[in-house]
C-alpha cells in the first residue's frame, strides 16, 4: 500500500491509535512512550518478552508477544521497525485493510517538526555516545531537551526523555536511509564507513546517503574534518569541521596521552577544557563533536565542561559490570571492525594484564562482508572467545559461522552457545584481567551470568 496518499501528520496526534510492530526495539520503545505521552493510544507487538516489553506493559501499553493479524484491530495507523517487512502478518493485514503503514523514522521525523532546534547526530560509530554527551550538556545548561538515544543513559534512567524546551537531540541512523525522514536544523556527521551492506551497495552508496542527510539540515552542518570518507561525501558543501587536525574550525589542543584532558578551540579561541571520565581517542572525537554543537548553539564553555565532567558513558559502552576472580568485567556494544579497533585501543590505556574478549558478531551479511577486517581487529586482544553469530533480522543463507573467524585467529576459542561462553570465561579469568563482552546482540548475558 502506498502511504504517500496518507500524510503522517494526520495520524501522529492526540486521540489517534497507533500500533507499533517491533515495539521492544531500542528506538521503538521510546517512540511508543513519547506518542503515549502526547495523548495517543498505543498498542504494540514484539517477537520476545524483554525488559523493554515489561516496561511498556507497566506503563499501560498493551503489548502482544508474537505477530498476528488480529493485533492491529482498531488501529488508525501502523508504525513498523526496519526489521518488519511486508510479509510480516501485521503489516500484510494493515495493507490489506487500507490502514496506513509508516516507518519508525517517519514518526520520529514528524515529532521533531514541533521543535525549534532538532540536533540530529549521525555516523557509522559514536551516535549513542555523542547524543548522550549532548544530553548531559543540555541538561546542565537547563535547556530541558527532549532526547532519543539507541541505548540506556543513567542520567535519564532511560533511553529517552520528553522535555518542555525547544530542542530535541536525536540519534540518527543511516540504515535503510532512515535519517532521510528527519528534519534536522543541525546535522552532525561523526564518521562514515562501509556498513549495513545488506542495504547499501558499497561505501560510495553509504556516502551518498550521508550527503542527502546533510542537505536536509536547515541551520548548519557539523562534520568530522579528519575523516576522509566524510570529506568525500560532503565535497563542495559548506560545513563547520571538527577534529584534531589544525585545519578544523573546532579542534583540540594540549591533549593528554590518554585523550581524556584537552582544551577545545573554536575559531582560534579557547572555548572550554575537558577532564573526561572516559577513555579513548574515539571518545575524545565524540566530545569534540558535542562541544561543537554546544558552541554553535550558544552554550557557555564552562557549562559544557561541567556537563561532560559527570559523563561516564551510556549503557553498553565500555560499561563496568563487576568483578570475577579478580578480573574486571566490562560490556560494550561494538559490532563493526572500526568500533572494535577504537574500543580495544582505549582499553590498552587502562593498564590491565590481559584483555579477554568475548565477541558475538552481529548479522551474517556484516560478518561476511567485513570478514578480514574482523580477523585483523579481533587478533589484537590477548584471548578471543567467539560466540555464534547473532542473526538479528537475518537468516543464515550464506552458510557462515563464528567458527570460520575462530579458525583464522590464533588461539581463538569458538563457543556454540552463550552458556559455553560463560563457562569458558569462568575458566580463563585471572586477577588483573579485563573480561570484555562485546557485540550488539545478547552477548552481555554471558558476562552477567559470570557475575551471578
Amino acid at each position: 500500500m502506498n502511504t504517500m496518499a496518507h500524510s503522517i501528520d494526520n495520524y501522529i496526534k492526540p486521540g489517534m491509535h497507533a500500533h507499533l510492530v517491533g515495539i521492544g526495539g531500542v528506538s521503538m520503545r521510546p517512540l511508543g512512550l513519547v506518542l503515549q505521552g502526547m495523548g495517543m493510544k498505543i498498542t504494540g507487538s514484539d517477537m520476545n518478552v524483554s525488559v523493554s516489553t515489561d516496561e511498556l506493559i507497566a506503563k499501560g501499553i498493551d503489548v502482544k508477544i508474537g505477530h498476528c493479524a488480529e493485533n492491529i484491530i482498531g488501529a488508525d495507523c501502523v508504525i513498523r521497525t526496519a526489521a518488519a517487512h511486508n510479509d510480516n502478518p501485521e503489516i500484510a493485514a494493515a495493507r490489506a485493510a487500507g490502514i496506513p503503514v509508516f516507518e519508525r523514522a517517519q514518526a520520529w521525523g514528524q515529532l521533531m517538526k514541533a521543535y525549534r532546534n532538532a540536533v540530529c547526530v549521525s555516523g557509522t560509530h559514536g551516535k549513542t555516545t555523542t547524543t548522550s554527551m549532548l544530553a548531559h550538556i543540555f541538561m546542565e545548561a537547563q535547556m530541558d531537551p527532549t532526547v532519543m538515544i539507541g541505548g540506556y543513559l543513567p542520567l535519564l534512567k532511560s533511553g529517552h526523555r520528553v522535555g518542555n524546551g525547544d530542542t530535541i537531540l536525536l540519534e540518527s541512523c543511516e540504515y535503510c536511509d532512515s535519517f532521510l525522514n528527519f528534519f534536522p536544523t543541525l546535522a552532525v556527521i561523526l564518521n562514515i564507513e562501509a556498513d549495513h551492506l545488506d542495504y547499501f551497495k558499497d561505501l560510495q552508496d553509504v556516502e551518498k546517503s550521508f550527503r542527502k542527510f546533510a542537505q536536509l539540515s536547515t541551520n548548519g552542518i557539523l562534520a568530522n574534518g579528519d575523516d576522509e570518507n566524510v570529506l568525500q561525501a560532503l565535497d563542495g558543501m559548506e560545513y563547520i569541521s571538527f577534529g584534531f587536525g589544525e585545519h578544523n574550525r573546532i579542534r583540540a589542543a594540549e591533549v593528554s596521552q590518554d585523550w581524556r584532558r584537552f582544551d577545545v578551540i573554536c575559531d582560534g579561541e579557547k572555548y572550554c577544557h575537558f577532564e573526561l571520565p572516559i577513555y579513548g581517542h574515539h571518545n575524545a572525537v565524540n566530545a569534540l563533536a558535542a562541544a561543537g554543537v554546544a558552541w554553535m548553539m550558544g552554550i557557555p564553555g564552562d557549562v559544557t565542561s561541567r556537563g561532560l565532567a559527570s559523563f561516564h558513558g551510556p549503557g553498553r559502552r565500555l560499561e563496568y559490570k563487576g568483578q570475577f576472580h579478580g578480573a574486571d568485567v566490562y560490556d560494550d556494544y561494538a559490532h563493526h571492525p572500526g568500533e572494535l579497533a577504537a574500543t580495544l585501543e582505549a582499553v590498552r590505556s587502562m593498564g590491565y594484564k590481559r584483555v579477554i574478549l568475548a565477541f558475538q558478531p552481529h548479522t551474517y551479511t556484516r560478518t561476511k562482508a567485513l570478514f578480514d577486517d574482523f580477523v585483523r581487529e579481533l587478533s589484537k586482544a590477548d584471548v578471543v572467545v567467539l560466540a555464534e553469530i547473532y542473526a538479528a533480522r537475518e537468516r543464515n543463507t550464506i552458510g557462515i559461522s563464528s567458527k570460520d573467524l575462530a579458525d583464522r585467529i590464533p588461539g581463538a576459542i569458538y563457543c556454540a552457545s552463550l552458556g559455553q561462553v560463560t563457562a569458558c570465561l569462568e575458566e580463563l579469568a585471572q586477577p588483573r584481567d579485563m573480561i570484555l563482552t562485546m557485540g550488539a546482540g545478547d552477548i552481555f548475558h554471558a558476562g552477567e551470568a559470570l557475575l551471578k
